[in-house]
């Protein structure tokens, strides 16, 4: 089984703290879309097994695309894959997008999950960061997605933004959890170099939330999203049971994917690839049938730091029977040796055949995984 990722681009205005590569140019959907279209049929031989079990349509903003888009490129990945019937298919959307007539739109199209960007249900939170949408647009657009029969639902949410208060986090965790929804991804805030946030915390207009104030409010979102029947199956997703994201599971599992648009990356376990970053060298690369991708060898080691760090955010943690059957006894021992010191420290504990960060272990998982790799 492999899985699609299909990045659009494309935005009706940037947030202050995104730094995915993302444009503000309407005029350039179709062109882009074309392009997309021609990379699916000219690297469909990047995977070795075309059995298709997810398909993620990221962003930017897919909810920007029309019918007529969404046709052509399921049209394309028809012609050049096999889809399981139980597909899981995904789309990002932003809130005010989701509109009665938008559903009406996709309502042929095998969609099966919706991921929403709200990020907050705070207004002022919402117009601090340049979101285009209000709390209630993003309730009515949940609202609206349940009634176009969406069953499965996740929302996006960012703790430690610029003088939010723990308690103004509770009460959008509280939102969430009373929406009936099945999934929630929720992020601490990073302040990512270049992007407008950046400039204002640089120019000392927004303060960055200390980490003890962003630990609290984790803390607090591991025990309001658990007492409502969520599982924290990964650092930053919670999901009913049943509803984990395949797709992102996937990932986190080494399982392959091919990644198809401007800047989108792929991985076939032997090598990873990634598309050039800019919509002009993308389509005029596809249009001329030249490289428009970069690709890295991966080593033993690559591939034994990229299981390490992927698996151990989850709430399995790192199996030592992949780590033995995958990268030998070299790397077992070495792993185990690592391991030890946050044994003995209660930060990392056993389960055979998995070794998993206890929930001190997360609040510093940054360290202890970076710690895990080996150089």
């Amino acid at each position: 089984m492999s899985g699609i990722y299909i990045h659009i681009p494309f935005c009706k205005q940037r947030c202050t703290y995104c730094d995915f590569y993302t444009v503000v140019a309407p005029k350039l959907i179709d062109e882009t879309v074309n392009s997309i279209v021609k990379e699916i049929s000219l690297r469909n031989n990047y995977l070795s097994d075309k059995q298709i079990q997810t398909i993620y349509f990221g962003g930017g903003t897919p909810s920007v695309l029309s019918k007529f888009h969404f046709t052509r490129i399921f049209e394309a990945l028809n012609q050049n894959f096999k889809l399981n019937s139980n597909a899981e298919i995904t789309f990002e959307s932003n809130p005010d997008d989701l509109t009665d007539d938008f559903f009406t739109e996709i309502q042929d199209f095998p969609f099966n999950r919706i991921s929403i960007g709200i990020q907050s249900f705070n207004d002022a939170d919402l117009k601090r960061i340049n979101r285009r949408h209000t709390a209630e647009q993003a309730i009515q657009a949940v609202k609206r997605a349940q009634n176009a029969g969406f069953s499965n639902l996740s929302i996006d949410l960012i703790y430690g933004l610029p003088d939010q208060t723990p308690e103004e986090w509770k009460k959008n965790i509280d939102i969430a959890v009373s929406l009936d929804i099945q999934h929630i991804s929720a992020y601490g805030l990073t302040y990512e170099k270049g992007t407008a946030l950046w400039m204002q915390r640089k120019k000392k207009l927004v303060t960055e939330t200390p980490d003890e104030k962003m630990n609290e409010m984790y803390e607090l979102l591991r025990h309001e999203t658990e007492k409502n029947d969520f599982e924290a199956y990964e650092i930053s997703n919670f999901s009913k049971p049943g509803y984990r994201s395949q797709h992102n599971s996937a990932y986190w599992k080494m399982i392959p994917y091919i990644g198809f648009g401007p800047s989108a990356h792929s991985f076939n376990i032997t090598n990873r690839q990634w598309n050039v970053s800019s919509i002009k060298k993308y389509n005029e690369s596809i249009g001329n049938n030249s490289v428009f991708w970069e690709t890295e060898e991966l080593t033993l080691n690559d591939r034994y730091n990229d299981y390490i760090m992927v698996s151990m955010r989850t709430a399995e943690g790192a199996s030592i029977e992949y780590i033995s059957s995958h990268f030998g006894t070299t790397y077992t021992e070495y792993f185990k040796l690592q391991c030890a010191k946050f044994i003995t420290d209660k930060l990392i504990e056993i389960n055979p055949p998995f070794y998993t960060l206890t929930t001190k272990g997360v609040e510093i998982s940054n360290f202890i995984i970076s710690d895990l790799m080996k150089v």
